[in-house]
């Protein structure tokens, strides 16, 4: 059974990110506000923020003064004047199309396409064990048999079962939604050894919503899952080390669980070790070299800030061989997800032609996306303002359609 992993809800950006600031370099995703923060599980705007999908028209007002420009981002200062655009003949571009040429990164194949090498995936472990019915019935969608199969184990003391009795009263699947009751089956399973319930019961003691917060028992789970070798709660008590140990001691003792994590498949552990490996001291070597690999599974992953970040390390030539195109390609892939540090750094990509030709109606559609989701830019303004009229429509049209990929 694949339970869907559930992150631990608690601010740790601001720790890791005063870790990380010790650091010569910084690779993690610029922000127009100089963010370098480290994704958590707090939630989307952890990852940069997002475009509605509303497609509000253009209201043309004015737009308020922008923050003192970050030199940490992918293009090249703006030499040519924004007038030189009048003068090209290229009419209103294709962009976007969400629904066609462009999509959202599936997996490994479409990195693949791109050229690079990916590091092998660690291999399955084989399964010796008894076939459990009860499991069975969970997989294939028979919810009430795999209850009534589990409960009868459950009350005898089989902490398998007890964690599946939890999560079918937890999600309300075969039998009527309980909360308390599910919290009370995860604490018996996470008591008899199973590490998915040390986890879920850890994130209940946690939220204090079905049973009393507990904060001190909370982490005592989390510990336990982690040690247990519980992929969400190796991550989950990385963040925690990270946040109570500010600075590089901190990222010391949580590097271990991120690596730990990170082989299992979670992305935002895959994440954070890139940027680890990449900036922290003292590493060998071999580490060193690994950071862009890690990224890439991240990316892979359909993580957006990573897809962000495999745009400017691959233009930039960070922690390997420099790729103008691929990295275009990873940032167009972001903005279409909608992270909107990707879609205002898409439109400096078209202006400077940086990874593929020179569009000012591109430039400008992803201008105003960026705009209208909040992000200030007053280069991009300049340029927008120096185009003709019917390249600015032919851009807000072309807006006023974008729907984030899923």
């Amino acid at each position: 059974m694949s339970f869907e992993p559930r992150f631990r809800h608690q601010v740790f950006l601001a720790a890791l990110a005063v870790g990380l600031a010790a650091f010569p370099l910084l690779a993690a995703a610029q922000s127009a506000t100089g963010d370098t923060t480290l994704p958590g599980v707090t939630g989307q705007a952890d990852k940069g923020p997002r475009t509605d999908d509303s497609g509000q028209a253009d209201d043309d007002s004015a737009i308020p003064d922008a923050p003192q420009h970050n030199d940490s981002i992918v293009t090249r200062p703006m030499d040519a004047g924004a007038g030189t655009f009048k003068t090209e003949k290229i009419q209103p571009g294709a962009e976007p199309k969400a629904d066609s040429d462009v999509k959202p990164s599936e997996g490994v194949g479409v990195f693949d396409r791109m050229g690079a090498k990916l590091p092998d995936l660690p291999p399955e472990k084989p399964f010796k064990g008894k076939a459990d019915d009860a499991y069975g019935a969970f997989q294939r969608g028979y919810y009430l048999t795999a209850f009534q199969r589990a409960l009868p184990r459950a009350q005898l003391g089989d902490p398998a079962a007890q964690t599946l009795i939890a999560e079918l009263m937890s999600q309300g699947l075969g039998v009527k939604r309980d909360a308390k009751d599910a919290a009370f089956w995860y604490s018996k399973a996470a008591a008899g050894g199973d590490e998915t319930s040390m986890f879920k019961y850890a994130l209940i003691l946690m939220e204090g919503r079905d049973v009393p917060r507990d904060q001190k028992k909370a982490d005592e789970w989390m510990k336990k899952a982690a040690e247990a070798g519980q992929a969400s709660a190796e991550f989950n008590w990385a963040q925690t080390l990270t946040a109570e140990n500010p600075g590089i001691k901190g990222l010391q003792l949580a590097l271990p669980y991120y690596e730990k994590s990170a082989e299992q498949g979670i992305a935002d552990a895959q994440y954070a070790v890139s940027q680890l490996y990449l900036n922290m001291p003292d590493l060998p070597p071999e580490k060193k070299g690994q950071a862009r690999e890690w990224l890439s599974r991240a990316a892979n992953a359909g993580f957006d800030t990573a897809q962000l970040d495999m745009g400017i390390w691959l233009i930039n030539g960070t922690g390997g061989r420099q790729d103008l195109e691929n990295g275009f390609n990873w940032m167009r892939v972001a903005a279409y997800r909608g992270n909107v540090v990707a879609q205002n750094k898409l439109a400096h990509l078209y202006i400077n032609a940086i990874g593929t030709k020179q569009d000012p109606v591109a430039a400008a559609t992803w201008y105003v996306i960026s705009r209208r989701a909040g992000l200030k830019d007053p280069e991009l303004e300049d340029f927008y303002q120096g185009i003709e009229d019917y390249q600015q429509k032919a851009a807000i049209d072309a807006a006023n359609k974008f729907r984030r990929a899923r």
